[in-house]
């Protein structure tokens, strides 16, 4: 079993990249329909496991620790089951820097993927809502889940932003790690580990939003889960389907793009190629 050297990962994921721009709208929409599902799989399962942590003050740090364990487990289905996701995709922008994919066909998949990822997770949201599910704990789950939501849509723009960079930031070194290991035990533990820092940290993930969300918006008329949340009602105005695209959704997206293209393609693209060319160039010079 050979693990990869950064500069092969950062070949595989030039190479991976050029396969995404290739995809039909077909296949990317219903692969990214899936993700988005498998991590709304994920954020749901995360808050059912710790809720009554999360409602305490005095043992929400443990919550989020919690959560981040089982959450991994959405990125895990992602890379390992076959799916697009958003976040991850941001790392194309260094096959688009090597000029073997054009900024077009890259923003064309993040559009699609984009699209599908909202879609997979609005359905969830709204199957876990209508099950009677959120009821669970006298209606402690439904009741957190509703304080998540209004959490993140009454975050500043800057907050959210910056929020969104340290998040992708760790979700694309998870995907980049596990791209260097060949065995199916070494991707998931090179993906557990930053997926449940960037959960236990409390930054904010895009995709996962469009789960946490939405599913807050389809249970805040339940008089009994906004009974427990205590949230106030100045709290629970902003959140509405505009509050959560202007006030959360695009601050964050952004975020998200910083964090994975910058930081983790772009810094890796010019440690290994840019640097690499120009040391060529002044080699040939002398």
């Amino acid at each position: 079993m050979k693990l990869l050297k950064p500069p092969e990962i950062l070949e595989v994921t030039i190479e991976t990249s050029v396969a995404k721009a290739d995809g039909s709208l077909r296949k990317l929409f219903v692969l990214a329909a899936l993700a988005g599902a498998f991590i709304a799989f994920a954020a749901q399962g995360s808050t059912m496991a710790a809720f009554n942590l999360l409602a305490e003050a005095e043992t929400f740090g443990l919550g989020r620790a919690l959560a981040g364990a089982v959450f991994s487990t959405g990125l895990m289905l992602v890379v390992l089951a076959g799916a697009e996701l958003f976040t991850g995709n941001t790392m194309m922008i260094a096959a688009v820097c090597e000029k073997k994919v054009k900024a077009l066909r890259m923003i064309r998949n993040w559009c699609i993927v984009y699209a599908g990822n909202f879609a997979g997770s609005l359905l969830i949201a709204y199957m876990i809502a209508g099950s009677g599910l959120l009821g669970s704990g006298g209606g402690l789950l439904g009741a957190v889940t509703l304080n998540i939501a209004v959490y993140k849509v009454n975050l500043t723009f800057v907050s959210a932003f910056f929020l969104g960079i340290l998040c992708n930031w760790l979700v694309c070194l998870a995907v980049w790690i596990s791209s260097g290991a060949d065995a199916m035990a070494g991707k998931i533990l090179g993906i557990f580990f930053p997926i449940w820092l960037f959960v236990t940290s409390g930054f904010e993930h895009s995709v996962a939003n469009m789960y946490y969300v939405p599913a807050g918006i389809l249970i805040k008329g339940n008089e009994v889960f906004a009974g427990l949340s205590g949230a106030t009602q100045g709290a629970l105005q902003n959140l509405t389907w505009g509050g959560f695209f202007l006030r959360n959704l695009l601050p964050v997206t952004l975020g998200n793009v910083v964090g994975g293209s910058v930081f983790v393609a772009l810094a890796y693209w010019y440690a290994y190629k840019k640097e690499n060319a120009t040391c060529a160039k002044r080699k040939k010079r002398v």
